[in-house]
């Protein structure tokens, strides 16, 4: 019996716990948590870590492609960067155009393009650059224009070169200028900005070379069209119907404005540049090579998730930028391939056949991403042109009365006093510039238009390009 009762409670008697539990006892931290063994997580917590481990493994992955893709090229490159060069040297330059995105208020998406993704390797060659954004549609082909415009002017001896230019240490010539041009080159960021820079560049060796003032063309348009014109109201008294001897001319009155009181302008402009001068030439000469580097911008609700999918592959963008500076960087470039005319079928009324543009055609299928509202941006111009203009009569009615002293001015009035004639007609002039530069930007990269071409292009036009493709 007391053997029994012995082993009994040798058994019930609990095991001394280890040095190391002693010394955790002692630090505050529970008995329970020590003695607790392991256990494999629920169901809803082995979902949870497999999805944000997965999603947070594809980052990493992703992010760390990136900066492999991109140390890659810029060990390829930098050696460009230490070749010695003269105190008085132009280092190597080129231009990057970005137009705005059809569709996004922000404008310099293009160029944050180029920076983050095409500008690293270009610095680490130590290639210059400058940066040319389109605020509206149409900046970039107004730009190009009167850029080819003024070297035309340049070239025929129109704008001499200044005395105190030549007189500097790092003058160089037009020749040797042009020259330090070609071996740079220019940047085209999208679709949207090679349709602009290929209309300005045809426009700029198309149009005339005079120096035309747009406000001052405009505003021989905008007097014909009788919007600020008064309307005399019709008399009862047949002794008022009766032609007076001297009457004072409307212009003369001095209730009006300085703007209506100027003289008539004449209907054409005059050029003082011979006829000679002013004929397009028939050849053009060399232009920088073109770097085409393709850039979509998704914007809206529904393209969302293909924003998402963008954001965890921005390894594709790094690439495609640092393949594209790298062709900039080794100067490899070959002819541009241009649009050929094909010959018409008996059926060619009937049936619908793609021509191919050759690089005209580049990053065409981006435009299928453009918001489907940009196909009512003419008309939503026109109905805000409507409103305005239906606005604008009680307006300068109201003007017209104050500055007469036909009435006195409301308390309404006296707090926010209402626009003079004067700042009514400067504010038309505001308006109808942006509208008519809105539309005119629009027809040329609307989807619908194709990019624009000239022959005199074939022998001046080059394409970077790898060295495998380079001719």
């Amino acid at each position: 019996m007391s053997a029994r009762n012995g082993a009994a409670t040798s058994v019930n008697e609990p095991k001394s716990p280890s040095g190391f539990r002693t010394a955790l006892r002692y630090t505050g931290i529970p008995v329970s948590w020590l003695d607790k063994r392991p256990r494999l997580p629920s169901r809803n917590w082995l979902i949870f870590l497999s999805v944000t481990s997965s999603i947070t493994g594809y980052f990493i992955y992703d992010r760390r492609e990136c900066r492999r893709i991109k140390q890659h090229y810029i060990e390829l490159v930098k050696e460009q960067a230490n070749v010695p060069v003269d105190a008085l040297a132009w280092p190597r330059k080129v231009t990057v155009y970005g137009a705005k995105w059809p569709g996004d208020e922000d404008y310099q998406q293009a160029t944050k393009y180029f920076r983050k993704y095409v500008k690293p390797i270009l610095v680490a060659a130590a290639v210059d650059f400058e940066l040319i954004s389109g605020k509206r549609h149409g900046d970039i082909t107004e730009r190009v224009a009167e850029d080819v415009r003024k070297r035309r002017r340049l070239d025929l001896g129109i704008d001499p070169i200044p005395d105190i230019a030549k007189a500097l240490p790092t003058y160089k010539s037009p020749e040797e200028v042009a020259q330090h041009t070609l071996q740079g080159g220019i940047v085209i960021v999208g679709r949207p900005t090679l349709k602009e820079f290929m209309a300005g560049l045809r426009k700029g060796w198309t149009d005339p070379l005079d120096n035309v003032d747009k406000e001052e063309v405009l505003a021989r348009q905008l007097e014909l069209d009788g919007h600020f014109d008064e309307t005399e109201e019709p008399s009862e008294d047949p002794s008022e119907l009766r032609p007076k001897l001297s009457m004072p001319s409307v212009q003369n009155s001095p209730v009006f404005s300085p703007l209506q009181t100027r003289p008539p302008m004449p209907n054409k402009l005059t050029s003082s540049i011979p006829d000679a001068m002013n004929v397009p030439p028939l050849t053009i000469p060399p232009v920088p090579p073109l770097l085409l580097v393709p850039f979509t911008n998704h914007i809206g609700i529904s393209q969302i998730p293909i924003m998402i999918w963008e954001w965890f592959n921005q390894r594709r963008r790094v690439r495609a930028g640092a393949e594209a500076g790298y062709r900039l960087v080794m100067n490899c470039s070959r002819q541009i391939n241009y649009p050929t005319e094909q010959p018409k079928t008996v059926f060619a009324d009937i049936t619908q056949t793609s021509v191919s543009q050759g690089d005209l055609d580049f990053d065409k299928e981006v435009e299928w991403w453009y918001k489907g509202s940009l196909s009512k941006f003419t008309s939503e111009i026109e109905k805000a042109r409507d409103k305005y203009y239906d606005k604008l009569p009680a307006k300068l009615a109201t003007a017209r009365e104050l500055a007469r002293g036909v009435r006195e001015p409301t308390k309404e009035e006296l707090d926010n006093p209402p626009p003079t004639e004067v700042e009514l007609r400067a504010e038309r002039m505001k308006k109808e510039l942006r509208w008519r530069h809105d539309v005119a930007g629009w027809d040329i990269i609307k989807p619908q238009q194709k990019v624009v071409w000239d022959d005199r292009f074939r022998t001046a036009l080059r394409i970077f390009t790898d060295r495998t493709e380079a001719l």
